[in-house]
Order: C-alpha cells, then sequence, then structure tokens
C-alpha cells in the first residue's frame, strides 16, 4: 500500500522558516512529478510548487523567492524549504505524487494527510 507521509508543519511566526518533507512508502516502481499544494480556510487548493522527476521546478508566483522545492530520489522524499513565511501562508498544506507502481502502468496521483502551517503575525 502506498503511503505519502508529511512531516514539519507547525507554528512560527512571520519572518521564519519552516521545512515540510513527505516520504513515500511502499511497494512503486518509480515516481515521476512530485508536488506541494496548500488549502487555506474558504480558499481553494491551490499548487505551491513542483518538481519533475529531472528536477524542473515550478513554484505559485506568491512563494517565489521564498519557497524551494527539492527531492530526494534516493528517499523517496520531497521537501519544501519555506523562508520568510507570511501570515497569508497559513495553510494545510499537501503532498502530492504522481506513482507508476509496475514498468509499463500508467502514473496514479496520490496524496499525504495534510499538515498544519501557521504563520503567526
Amino acid at each position: 500500500q502506498v503511503q505519502l507521509v508529511e512531516s514539519g508543519g507547525g507554528l512560527v511566526q512571520a519572518g521564519g522558516s519552516l521545512r515540510l518533507s513527505c516520504k513515500v512508502s511502499g511497494n512503486i516502481f518509480s515516481i515521476k512529478a512530485m508536488g506541494w499544494y496548500r488549502q487555506a480556510p474558504g480558499k481553494q487548493l491551490e499548487l505551491v510548487a513542483g518538481i519533475t522527476s529531472g528536477g524542473t521546478t515550478n513554484y505559485a508566483d506568491s512563494v517565489k523567492g521564498r519557497f524551494t522545492i527539492s527531492r530526494d530520489n534516493a528517499k523517496n522524499t520531497v521537501y519544501v524549504q519555506m523562508n520568510s513565511l507570511k501570515p497569508e501562508d497559513t495553510a494545510v498544506y499537501y503532498c502530492n505524487a504522481d506513482i507508476q507502481l509496475h514498468y509499463g502502468l500508467v502514473p496514479e496521483e496520490y496524496w499525504g494527510q495534510g499538515t498544519q502551517v501557521t504563520v503567526s503575525s
């Protein structure tokens, strides 16, 4: 059974930093794109940052220059380093990954359970 387990959320003051991690476990063949999404209360789910298997990254305009996504393919783990945090970054952050369970199968999308990030002013 494939699981995405996030860690690293918490409460931080504005201007502070947090690093989120998401580890993929289970019997898999490969991991394609990975990413982080977030959902603030009363708002829609939005992409924060994404990274391909080759390391190409993309970011939401609101986090460019402050957040950095990375991955360790040997550990099946994706990270997001969040600096200069603002109160508007407060949200539940979800890890996402496109996972190929077996060679030749179409990758399927998997989600983590979410981790709360709260930035106080």
